[in-house]
């Protein structure tokens, strides 16, 4: 069975749950080919998106009185500006550019806009922005950074990945972030963030795909600055006041029409 991606094994937990109303993580794992600790990565980002609430050792359909929305409906919401973002993005890269596209699903909606672009070299720490490369029909020539399996980002990390980057140079980075921070910069969860800034160091031009609704939370690690950042490309939802602020850190910022 092919190993599905994010987006679509997430998607699957919810047919799955709506169809059986109760699903436990063993099985989950199981049915989707990967570890536990993914399914429960799974889990607690689509309860976050109110979309199920977990249980012990598996997760359970919401209350229908607490239901405001289906699933569908929020995904469709989040892909629309994930969407968006990446084809603005895309009017950015050039055949024959060399790209660095680290691991997350904004900078994966990019993959699909890069079918018509001819001599692409691309760099990753993804298995599943490497697997989707694959599928395109142009073939971009795919580079791997290798290094350390790291769950909690599902991407290569470490100190053989960022040895890989700098034998390397790139004209662009896409790159997402779990928050934005105006005055500081892009902002994770995540403690592993020095292979982000190698990839900013060997990248002509960085270029930060974010949606609207991750600007301003408050996250305590500062993944990359604003001086090491060229463009931050999000949605229309970015209020034009904090607009002003990025723009004021010499960053140039694209608001993508919904």
């Amino acid at each position: 069975m092919h190993k599905r991606n994010t987006q679509q094994r997430r998607r699957a937990i919810l047919d799955k749950l709506a169809a059986e109303g109760e699903l436990s993580v063993e099985v989950l794992a199981g049915e989707n080919h990967t570890s536990e600790v993914t399914i429960r990565k799974d889990l607690a980002a689509l309860e976050a998106s109110g979309l199920l609430l977990r249980k012990y050792g598996g997760a359970v359909p919401l209350p229908k009185e607490l239901v405001a929305e289906t699933h569908t409906e929020v995904e469709e919401k989040l892909s629309k500006r994930k969407i968006a973002i990446a084809k603005a993005a895309a009017w950015l890269i050039r055949d024959h550019n060399r790209i660095i596209i680290d691991a997350g699903q904004t900078t994966a909606a990019l993959l699909p806009e890069l079918a018509n672009k001819q001599g692409l070299v691309v760099m990753t720490n993804s298995l599943d922005v490497a697997n989707a490369l694959r599928e395109l029909e142009n073939e971009p020539t795919l580079l791997m950074t290798g290094g350390t399996w790291d769950a909690q980002s599902e991407a290569f990390q470490g100190q053989l990945a960022e040895e890989v980057l700098r034998a390397y140079d790139f004209d662009q980075l896409f790159i997402g972030a779990d928050g934005i921070d105006p005055k500081r910069g892009t902002t994770t969860y995540n403690e592993l963030y020095s292979l982000s800034r190698v990839m900013a160091e060997v990248s002509r031009e960085v270029i930060v795909l974010v949606e609207s609704e991750k600007i301003g939370r408050k996250i305590h690690n500062l993944e990359l600055a604003w001086k090491e950042i060229d463009l931050l490309v999000t949605d229309e939802g970015l209020p034009a006041d904090v607009k002003h602020e990025i723009q004021a850190q010499g960053v140039k910022v694209v608001c993508a029409k919904l």
